[in-house]
């Protein structure tokens, strides 16, 4: 599959998960919803790999093992756990600009990680499509008055981007040390589900479940397209295109997500929100022409 493929499976998948997550905010405690997600995830990936393409997975040693723990806690626990408790106080549009700061976070990561030259092209594109962005959601920017939840909320869901991008670059580090990504995802989402399901335990969260059809379809469409196969496309493009311009993904899938608004939602189209997306497409452009540089093997991580 080709980089556009990946990119736009990544951006459409994405971007209808937002809606799907608020099928999840019910009777079931948040830390437990994201632990079935990636339960069913990592189960879905190992049929995949074991029973359909015959394959065994491969033996990591131990630094391995750990490095995809540090994955799974990051980009496929904490992060959503943090997302999920944020989305209780913030809107869907400011949860969305919120998580499109990865793009920025992740160009600062990888210089200060892998000591990987910032390139003007990349961090200005980035930054025009932040402002397309920022235009789309203003009107519910502009009337959300931060009082202490929604100072809450947007600490949580910030917290939540940053951590979401330390995830790739444990994943940039996973990929210079050869660990495949459909397997290692494997893992790491496997790593993730046990540590949410701990963490649920330890805040006493009650074991239950929701045997409703939109819990569990929204449930297995998270876990199957929004887990398995949208981060199997990210983590590979961003092996290929790196993190800073695969992050761009984030940008754009707000969008995706506003026209599922206007569609479930009864959102209303501005001319302001018209031209965000023009300008963000714009930033998507001038992000995506540039050749990266090479990721020196000599990076580390804590």
């Amino acid at each position: 599959m080709n980089n556009f493929s990946l990119y736009a499976l990544t951006v459409l998948i994405w971007g209808t998960t937002w809606y799907a997550i608020t099928f999840q905010l019910g009777s079931v405690h948040p830390i437990l919803s994201v632990s079935y997600r990636f339960m069913v995830a990592a189960a879905a990936l190992f049929f995949y790999v074991v029973v359909m393409r015959k394959k065994s997975l491969p033996r990591f040693s131990a630094k391995q093992h750990g490095m995809l723990a540090i994955l799974g806690f990051y980009l496929f626990g904490l992060n959503y756990v943090l997302f999920y408790f944020g989305t209780q106080y913030l809107t869907s549009g400011l949860v969305a600009i919120v998580f499109s700061m990865m793009t920025l976070m992740n160009i600062v990561n990888q210089k200060l990680f892998f000591d990987q030259k910032v390139r003007p092209a990349v961090a200005a594109g980035s930054l025009i499509g932040l402002c397309g962005i920022t235009m789309v959601f203003w009107p519910e920017f502009s009337h959300t008055h931060l009082g202490d939840y929604a100072t809450l909320g947007f600490a949580l869901c910030l917290l939540a981007t940053y951590c979401a991008s330390i995830g790739n670059m444990v994943s940039l580090k996973n990929s210079r040390s050869d660990i495949p990504v459909l397997e290692g995802n494997t893992y790491g989402m496997a790593y993730g589900a046990v540590f949410s399901f701990l963490l649920a335990i330890l805040v006493g969260a009650p074991i239950t479940f929701e045997f409703t059809t939109p819990y569990i379809a929204s449930m297995l469409y998270l876990s199957i397209f929004g887990s398995a196969i949208a981060f199997g496309c990210y983590l590979t493009l961003m092996k290929n295109i790196g993190a800073d311009k695969a992050a761009y993904a984030t940008v754009l899938f707000p969008i995706v997500a506003l026209i599922i608004s206007t569609l479930f939602e009864g959102y209303v189209w501005t001319p302001l929100s018209i031209c965000g997306v023009i300008i963000s497409v714009i930033g998507n452009v001038i992000a995506m022409q540039f050749k990266r540089p090479s990721i020196k093997r000599s990076a580390s991580l804590p």
